[in-house]
């Protein structure tokens, strides 16, 4: 039997939330965007939050609220999905990649200042895989030159330090909830801020530059499509009340896991530093250094075959074709972002996933990493008495 890489927890709630919806005259900027918006930023202790069709959106948003301009740089991180990066080329600005922690896997705070350029305006730092960034740190770096923050928390609902939620600390912050988040309304994001100006130029701009006391047809900036429909957000409504129970579901599945590959001696997990509360998105583990690329495609082409979902996450986004075109960057310019993301393997992960799948799945990936380990070995020694 398949095991999906990813599974949306949905229930009758949240059908029946949504059938509501589909029975009234309001499928888009109705009272549920308002409720889920206003139940939303609460939930982060923000003064507002401006509800979109997508992560993506609310990223773009940001820059456009923060007037970022052609040529201007942004530091941010190439360990992470590419809307990150996308959200800064789609105002013309200019990403500066600084390297990942080895361990945290997220942006490596020392290394913030190397990054710094005579015209970076901010910093976008990623909590990567839920697991919440030092963002402390990077207050001090933005404050200290001048900086505006965009705290892209689009994987990291529910997670915290000692310091703040997710979500709290950027100028801007912004979650996702595509369906393989912690929690989805299908497709949607979400941009907060505590700016009374940048929450109502954003919620213009999501709706094709209206101010909110226009009428219908007068336009008074240049705006896009990016609302979130009321069916949308009554499914995140539904998913919100119950935000406790599966975040909860989701951490017992990675409790699973690390159980069972914790005395796995080639497989590292991504660090958890003392004072952090990581909220689960996705289960990736990190394949030893005698394992390349090559063996980890292999691997991953293994598990596909016995039925278990998998992916490389993330493949460096300043490798992407498209980036190395753009911005001439080359491998070797993020020494550890590289052999990070050369060695990582996302296993199948969701909060209703079960222990015998969890066995499976882990059963798979040892007996297959040891053998392509065994066959290296075999081969080293064979080359070795040539």
């Amino acid at each position: 039997m398949q095991i999906p890489l990813s599974c949306p927890d949905i229930t009758d709630l949240e059908r029946a939330a949504d059938r509501d919806v589909l029975l009234s005259p309001n499928l888009a900027l109705g009272p549920r965007l308002a409720e889920f918006e206003r139940k939303i930023a609460a939930y982060h202790d923000r003064k507002h939050a401006i509800a979109v069709n997508s992560g993506t959106s609310a990223l773009h948003l940001a820059m456009l609220a923060l007037g970022v301009r052609p040529g201007d740089e942004v530091i941010t991180t190439s360990f992470s999905f590419v809307a990150s990066t996308n959200c800064i080329l789609y105002v013309d600005g200019r990403p500066r990649f600084a390297d990942i922690d080895p361990h945290t896997w997220n942006l490596d705070p020392a290394r913030l200042e190397r990054a710094l350029g005579p015209r970076t305006v901010g910093v976008l730092p990623v909590h990567v895989f839920g697991q919440p960034y030092d963002m402390a740190a990077v207050r001090d770096f933005a404050k200290r030159h001048g900086l505006w923050i965009v705290e892209d928390a689009c994987e990291a609902i529910g997670a915290y330090d000692r310091h703040a939620a997710a979500g709290k600390a950027g100028d801007i912050s912004v979650l996702a909830f595509y369906p393989n988040k912690q929690l989805t309304t299908g497709e949607g994001g979400v941009l907060m801020t505590d700016d009374d100006r940048t929450a109502a130029l954003c919620r213009s701009l999501r709706n094709q530059g209206r101010a909110e006391s226009d009428a219908w047809l007068k336009h008074e900036r240049l705006g896009f499509n990016y609302r979130m429909s009321d069916i949308a957000a009554a499914l995140g409504l539904a998913q919100l009340g119950r935000i406790d129970e599966l975040l909860a579901k989701r951490e017992n599945a990675a409790r699973m896991y690390r159980e069972r590959l914790a005395d796995v001696p080639w497989l590292t997990l991504q660090a958890e530093p003392e004072g952090t509360h990581r909220s689960w998105f996705v289960f990736v583990v990190k394949l030893g250094d005698d394992f390349g690329r090559a063996d980890r495609d292999a691997l991953m082409a293994g598990l596909r075959e016995a039925g278990v979902g998998c992916s490389d996450y993330f493949a460096p986004i300043h490798l992407q074709t498209y980036v190395r075109e753009l911005l001439k960057t080359d491998p070797g310019d993020l020494p550890v972002t590289e052999q990070v993301a050369a060695r990582t393997v996302a296993l199948p992960f969701f909060g209703d996933l079960k222990e015998w799948q969890v066995e499976k799945v882990c059963a798979e990936l040892i007996t297959r990493g040891e053998a392509l380990l065994a066959a290296k070995k075999r081969e080293a020694r064979e080359n070795s008495t040539r």
